[in-house]
């Protein structure tokens, strides 16, 4: 099983960033995927998720700012981060949710730097 995260970097405050996240050897349906982050010192939280059937969900910091998509090939999932802000900045992960409870898979992480 392997996720690959891909896009990540240094931004300016107020451009733009894409990250995308490949998903392979799932051998069980994913059911929904999402990304995650953790910036020093903090705990990790949600970003957005998106399932099978297209619903999103997003933490409030940054609807509005940050589009989650599934990508053209299968089992993967984009994260395009518009007018991101220096708090944006931490460890990007993604997250490949099972059908089956409790089996879920993570990617190693890229980090992401908001700044001038």
């Amino acid at each position: 099983v392997q996720l690959v995260e891909s896009g990540g970097g240094l931004v300016q405050p107020g451009g733009s960033l894409r990250l995308s996240c490949a998903a392979s050897g799932i051998i069980f349906s994913i059911r929904a995927m999402g990304w995650y982050r953790q910036a020093p010192g903090k705990q990790r939280e949600l970003v957005a998720t998106i399932t099978s059937g297209g619903i999103r969900n997003y933490a409030d910091s940054v609807k509005g700012r940050f589009t989650i998509s599934r990508g053209n090939a299968k089992n993967t999932v984009d994260l395009q981060m518009n007018d991101p802000k220096p708090e944006d900045t931490a460890v990007y992960s993604c997250k490949a949710e099972t059908v089956v409870a409790g089996v879920d898979y993570w990617g190693q992480g890229t980090q992401v730097t908001v700044s001038s």
